[in-house]
């Protein structure tokens, strides 16, 4: 079946649909592609909170743009960070005008939080569960527009470009365009065409490469698989976020998130003989930003053999505790533990990846009339390291900047005529899914061993050969199979990690997420001695 839509969004986060609100029109009709329901997504996991300078009393652009710099270790693009810190009090208000509702004191004015790196409470927030409320609002909102059309347990396999009208496209080529997408129904089980003047990407991180991750397991970075495999252009994959602070659970996967805002609200990290460690690693103790609490807890639990740690907020007022986070106190309490008497058992977990698909200020890629927003894209702001809660600003501000530049074009496209149909011919469905999720379990596990929260090159070397069988024997299971969501997923998968390993290979120094004991900094003490940076 071939499909014809203004534009093409894959995705369904917050990213996504406040594109599509932006657009939809009786002139612009979008269709959203989403592989599970319109409701799963990254954002609907987020806990903290969204930033935004809106106490001009005490905090102002300047203060927020240096804290996100510094979080970054100075590689964040100077350029992006000024756009979504001054267009993000805008986009707040677009925020609540969708209904989004962040909580406020009993004046009036928004009841913010403070999280690690932050040198001011900037934080707003519904709870604990910020992502979820503002995963509702806008959900509610897609729904009752009659120009956006939902397509639930859709699987993008390939965008399309010059290669599927025979022309060979390599990354020197400079006029890749993209025509829209190639699109599994699983419903059907054929692969429908799906045309459209502008595409968007808005597909989410890759917390699903790793075994433990916060991430929904839908996380399996299909938007950059698909972009990286057209030849576009991707980058700074080497910056994964591992959150300091999921809760330990064995057997959890994805693991329940422990919100950096606990700690800013004044919970301490102690290891398991209940002692403070955080002030051998970093003078802001457990407000530090998360990449040095994460390697502090990762090196106390490997100098004392613990496979985790603890995070103490008993100290604090219990209801105030349980007003402040009350889903995170029903779960722990569901698992037997009372967050307002017991300490709670936490452990690093992938979370968030500060690289992917690399775009302009626009949220353009280097693919003509593609686009990419959200955890995908690479903007530059986050740099070597996401200061806590600029990810989900940054989503609505790039969603707005990429609607109205594709608005001034959209337009003046023409529909491409002469994309072929998706061809299976001489293909079969996989008979043995073991094959598939054997090796999906082998891809977390190198993953996890070898390109966790401390790196070195031998380790980066052993994860490139055993990765490159699984690559070689998915890529023919590939061409041999009709593509199924498990296929398609694993190939996504052992890509992402491909391009992890390999921007790390080539990153010689340890600088933000990517901590190496080969090229540590002058000022780091070798591995287990000090995880901190300059």
């Amino acid at each position: 079946m071939v499909y014809k839509y203004d534009y093409l969004v894959i995705g369904s986060g917050v990213a996504g649909m406040s594109l599509a609100l932006k657009v939809a029109s009786p002139d612009h009709r979008v269709a959203i592609v989403c592989k599970a329901g319109l409701e799963e997504a990254n954002t609907f996991f987020a806990q903290g909170g969204v930033a935004s300078v809106t106490n001009l009393e005490v905090d102002d652009f300047d203060k927020h743009i240096n804290d996100t710099m510094v979080a970054g270790d100075w590689l964040s693009d100077r350029d992006a960070v000024e756009k979504v810190v001054r267009n993000a009090p805008e986009q707040i208000r677009e925020l609540l005008k969708w209904g989004v509702d962040f909580d406020r004191k009993e004046d009036g004015t928004f009841d913010l939080h403070r999280e690690g790196g932050h040198s001011e409470f900037r934080i707003l927030h519904h709870a604990d569960n910020t992502g979820a409320a503002i995963q509702e609002s806008l959900v509610e909102r897609i729904k009752e527009n009659p120009y956006i059309d939902i397509f639930e347990h859709h699987f993008a396999v390939e965008i399309i470009t010059q290669h599927h009208l025979g022309k060979i496209v390599t990354r020197r080529t400079p006029d890749i365009t993209c025509y829209g997408a190639y699109v599994l129904d699983e419903k059907t089980q054929k692969v429908d065409t799906f045309l459209a003047k502008i595409t968007v990407m808005a597909t989410g991180g890759v917390g699903a490469c790793y075994t433990t991750t916060t991430n929904p397991l839908i996380a399996t970075g299909d938007g950059i698989a698909m972009v990286y495999r057209a030849k576009g252009t991707v980058s700074d994959m080497e910056f994964i976020q591992f959150h300091p602070t999921a809760l330990y659970h064995p057997g959890d996967r994805p693991s329940f998130l422990i919100t950096e805002a606990m700690r800013g609200y004044g919970a301490v990290l102690k290891n398991l003989d209940g002692k403070e460690f955080m002030h051998k690693y970093d003078p802001r103790l457990s407000l530090a930003p998360r990449d040095i609490v994460a390697r502090a807890i990762d090196s106390e639990m490997k100098q004392n053999g613990t496979d985790h740690v603890y995070l103490d907020v008993t100290h604090k007022d219990p209801e105030e505790t349980k007003r402040h986070f009350p889903n995170i106190y029903e779960k722990c309490l569901s698992l037997g533990i009372d967050i307002t008497k017991d300490m709670i058992p936490v452990a690093p977990a992938a979370h968030y990846l500060c690289g992917g698909i690399k775009v302009d200020l626009d949220g353009q890629s280097s693919i003509d009339r593609l686009y990419a927003i959200g955890e995908c894209s690479c903007t530059g702001l986050h740099g070597g390291n996401r200061l806590a809660s600029n990810s989900l600003i940054e989503a609505v501000v790039y969603a707005d900047a990429a609607a109205r530049h594709s608005l001034d074009r959209v337009d003046g496209i023409d529909f491409r005529t002469d994309v072929p149909e998706w061809n299976d011919e001489g293909t079969t469905h996989p008979e043995e899914m073991v094959l598939i999720t054997q090796s999906e379990k082998e891809v977390n596990q190198i993953m996890g061993y070898y390109v966790g929260i401390v790196r070195s090159d031998l380790r980066l070397d052993r994860a490139w050969n055993r990765l490159d069988i699984l690559y070689q024997e998915t890529e023919r299971l590939f061409k041999e199979s009709k593509p199924t969501r498990a296929l398609c997923e694993l190939r996504n998968i052992i890509n992402i990690g491909y391009l992890i390993m390999r921007q790390a290979r080539e990153r010689k120094e340890s600088r933000g997420l990517h901590f190496t004991i080969d090229y540590p900094h002058p000022d780091i003490a070798p591995e287990h001695s000090t995880p901190g940076r300059r």
